[in-house]
């Protein structure tokens, strides 16, 4: 059980405070709802390239990480088609730093088109260096548009192309953030050696005085039910041919999620699944292979990925796989199959609750899918889920109509 107090400022901010006193340090955890689904088509990479923008000064303070170095901490930040989340810790006593850097780039970034163009620089790298030029680095870029049709998950979060990011103007960045980075459109965790009624004072003092800025109304397409498999072949210079299948599945607000969660377990998480056990152990089709989803706040992937071992005939192994998944549409798991993927999902739940930071941006997921206390839950809901609740998620999700499915071929060897 995760304890924590939360309350809102005038201004919209939502904050969750979560005392630990059990260790020295304090985490700081904006989270701003807002990701690559909240972009246009014809300019996407934006909330990506946001989250180096945010790094490279605001007006007060034209370097983001100097000072907290000087006082101990450390930061850093991701994106997702969902959310842009920014994290720092740092010795307790020096937690107002934090709030400090925090509020003041919540409050106005610089807008320098010098830093603009140095971070336009650093994002068009990694494009290049992750998703162009290293071996199955392009996957997710022809696997989105496969897998959706009309809701923007169809572009992954570093954009659709470079061109997008190469072609932003001033203007379009200024707009993009008085659109999402404000007080209204954001979630505060503060977490660690730190009391509530220490944490709502600085909350106030250096937050509460930020603008509210206008709340963001999403009017997202929603992704059609899909009623005909997809199939796109693809050959590059790759070691291994590679299969990649995606089913859509429930968002994480849906009362299915969990069930959902755990028919991907049981296909493909860890060495004891039924596609390795069966695929890998056995019939040594695949070098490697595993099953996930990507935990979307709206609808979701099931996705399953492998690599296949040399001279295996790439239909065969896809075959092989649809087998597996059929199986599982077909019958009952024992119970014995159910408590052990209960088990090991219930572990990763509090595994993920040691470390303070993992907390922290936990409680603020939780807060923005619309209750703190979901951290608190998880555990409960993964083992209500029954066998006749996996039986019907495996037959809504895995329908061979429901798949969209890229072959990525090696090119074949010289001999």
């Amino acid at each position: 059980m995760i304890d924590y107090k939360e309350f809102t400022l005038d201004n919209g901010l939502r904050v969750v405070v979560h005392e630990d006193f059990t260790t020295p340090m304090a985490v700081l955890n904006v989270l701003y709802d807002v990701g690559s689904k909240d972009e246009a088509e014809s300019q996407t990479g934006f909330a990506h390239l946001f989250e180096h923008l945010m790094f490279s000064g605001s007006v007060n303070i034209p370097s983001y990480d100097e000072p907290l170095q000087k006082v101990g901490g450390e930061n850093n930040a991701f994106t997702s088609p969902d959310i842009t989340n920014y994290y720092l810790s740092v010795p307790a006593q020096n937690i107002e730093t934090g709030f400090w850097l925090e509020s003041d780039r919540m409050l106005g970034l610089a807008f320098d088109e010098n830093g603009l163009e140095v971070q336009r620089k650093v994002v068009i790298e990694e494009f290049k260096q992750n998703y162009l030029n290293q071996p199955y680095g392009d996957v997710w870029l022809k696997l989105r548009p496969l897998s959706y049709d009309v809701h923007p998950y169809k572009w992954p979060t570093i954009g659709k192309e470079i061109s997008h990011i190469a072609d932003a103007r001033m203007e379009d960045v200024r707009s993009f953030f008085r659109k999402h980075y404000s007080p209204i459109n954001a979630i505060l965790v503060i977490a660690g050696n730190i009391t509530f009624d220490k944490a709502r004072e600085l909350s106030e003092k250096w937050f509460g005085p930020i603008p509210s800025g206008e709340k963001y109304v999403r009017n997202l397409p929603p992704e059609p039910v899909r009623t005909e498999a997809k199939l796109l072949e693809h050959t590059a210079n790759v070691p291994l041919t590679g299969i990649y299948k995606t089913y859509l599945m429930p968002g994480r607000t849906d009362a299915d999620y969990y069930a959902a969660d755990l028919v991907s377990d049981i296909l493909g998480r860890g060495k004891s699944s039924r596609l390795y056990s069966e695929l890998v152990k056995e019939r040594k089709l695949f070098n490697s292979i595993s099953a996930s989803c990507t935990g979307s706040n709206e609808k979701g992937l099931l996705v399953i990925q492998g690599k296949l071992n040399e001279g295996v005939d790439a239909q065969e192994a896809n075959a092989a796989i649809e087998e597996i998944n059929q199986a599982l549409m077909e019958d009952l798991i024992s119970e014995e199959e159910l408590t052990k993927v209960k088990n090991h999902a219930e572990a990763s739940i509090v595994f993920s609750e040691i470390e303070l930071l993992n907390r922290a941006m936990n409680l603020a997921h939780s807060k923005l899918l619309g209750d703190a206390n979901l951290i608190n839950q998880e555990t409960e809901r993964v083992q209500a889920v029954t066998g006749g609740d996996i039986l019907q998620q495996a037959q809504n999700i895995l329908r061979p109509n429901n798949c969209a499915t890229l072959i990525y071929y090696a090119e074949p060897k010289e001999a």
